[in-house]
């Protein structure tokens, strides 16, 4: 299990199938937001205060969450001042997004609500340890089209041994578009090249 410290309030939090084992919890008991899964994120939220200091008492709280096929969980937690208008019935609620890149594709296509997002992935991808950009692809460019920016990834290394944790994570900042290869197209006769080839290793070495 890795904890990261996103701002002062909100961590980001990966896991697998092994850390809920260690626990004795099964996956059905976990994504059923069961007791014992309730009792698993105390122990992170305990474990996020002492190595992150993300205190949480008296705080409410948002779980948000991306689950891979390969068993690879990424929780994003946001804690908000007790005073504020926060909605408490969401403190519970995890939300699961599956949809993710095809590990057999050499090309995928993802598209950024705005530019901050893109700087918020490449800063993300700054700190971890498992990701080794030019092993994913040495081919990734970042387009503007119709007032969005989309991140084409190309010749993508599909036997890399972290690709599905990767999509994961960067399914939290971008959508994957569906049907890239014809969008591709369109993207590059009709789009403005923002940064060519390296954008993520650019865009960490200027934003993260």
């Amino acid at each position: 299990m890795k904890i990261e410290k996103l701002t002062e309030n909100k961590i980001r939090i990966i896991l697998n199938i092994d850390d809920l084992a260690e626990k004795n919890i099964d996956l059905k008991d976990f994504m059923s937001n069961s007791s014992e899964s309730q009792s698993f994120f105390g122990d992170i939220l305990n474990q996020a205060e002492q190595e992150v200091g993300f205190i949480t008492k008296d705080c409410k709280i948002m779980i948000e969450a991306i689950a891979s096929t390969d068993g690879i969980f990424v929780f994003t937690i946001t804690k908000f001042d007790p005073n504020s208008s926060f909605d408490n019935t969401k403190k519970k609620k995890v939300k699961i997004k599956r949809k993710t890149a095809n590990t057999c594709s050499n090309t995928a296509i993802y598209s950024f609500a705005n530019f901050d997002e893109f700087c918020n992935l490449c800063e993300s991808l700054n700190t971890k340890f498992l990701y080794d950009i030019k092993n994913i692809s040495k081919n990734i460019s970042l387009y503007l089209y119709n007032n969005t920016y989309y991140l084409i990834i190309n010749n993508i290394n599909t036997e890399y041994s972290n690709l599905k944790s990767f999509y994961a994570v960067i399914s939290e900042f971008a959508t994957l578009v569906n049907h890239s290869s014809n969008f591709e197209a369109k993207l590059i006769e009709h789009g403005k090249i923002i940064i060519n080839k390296n954008a993520i290793k650019k865009g960490i070495s200027y934003f993260g």
